[in-house]
């Protein structure tokens, strides 16, 4: 028997460089995320600890963290202080994928009651910047699960929905986007020198979601090297 979709989003089916390859960012950054250091606790409450292991929910808070880190240059230490004081005003399992923050480039805030609250620094204030660009790459459906669309080359919002990673969907592998065709055997069979042009016909896709499959491979590749 299958487990329930709620369920399979809480399953550690990813260990820390798969991650870390498919988010984009250094493992050791991943790490300091995930299991703190010495005395300075984790931002993300990993599925299973021994061994490291993330929970699709897990990915898509790490997800949120580079965000933060890589785009708005929210410094960490703040977005620590403010899952702290969101905790004050709402509870939730997964804070950084539930609760829409909002940002200034520097601190964190929430919409709550009417007012814009300041997480970083307790106080209340209205700020123009909200974090859209990468919400945008986590979708939800009806049923209020999550489905997540990586990062591919870059991080703008010119880079196309074309590789899909859900837990529901092999198994949490990436795969080509409204198909679950593995990336990564769309990329052997190209390393084994069958065509883009054969690969779409034969899957029934288009040339260029087969070359997106590719480059999400040899990027992956890239990462891990």
């Amino acid at each position: 028997m299958k487990p329930a979709p709620n369920v399979t989003m809480e399953i550690p089916i990813y260990g820390l460089s798969e991650a870390a390859q498919y988010l984009r960012v250094p493992l050791n950054t991943l790490r300091y995320w995930v299991r703190g250091a010495g005395s300075v606790p984790p931002l993300v409450r990993l599925a299973k600890s021994e061994p490291s292991r993330l929970s699709f929910m897990n990915l898509l808070e790490c997800h949120m963290l580079s965000s933060m880190r890589a785009i708005y240059e929210v410094k960490i230490p703040r977005v620590r202080k403010a899952l702290v004081n969101l905790a004050k005003y709402v509870e939730h399992k997964h804070p950084l994928v539930e609760q829409a923050f909002q940002t200034d480039r520097r601190d964190l805030f929430i919409e709550h009651l009417g007012s814009v609250v300041n997480l970083s620094k307790d106080q209340q204030i209205l700020i123009p910047g909200v974090m859209e660009f990468y919400l945008e790459r986590i979708e939800r459906d009806p049923k209020g699960l999550f489905k997540f669309y990586p990062f591919v080359m870059e991080r703008t919002q010119n880079e196309p929905k074309l590789i899909l990673i859900n837990p529901a969907v092999g198994f949490g592998k990436p795969v080509i986007a409204g198909t679950g065709i593995s990336t990564a055997v769309v990329a052997s069979r190209f390393n084994a020198r069958e065509s883009i042009d054969d690969l779409a016909t034969e899957y029934g896709v288009k040339p260029r979601q087969i070359e997106e499959a590719i480059r999400w491979e040899q990027k992956t590749a890239a990462v891990a090297a």
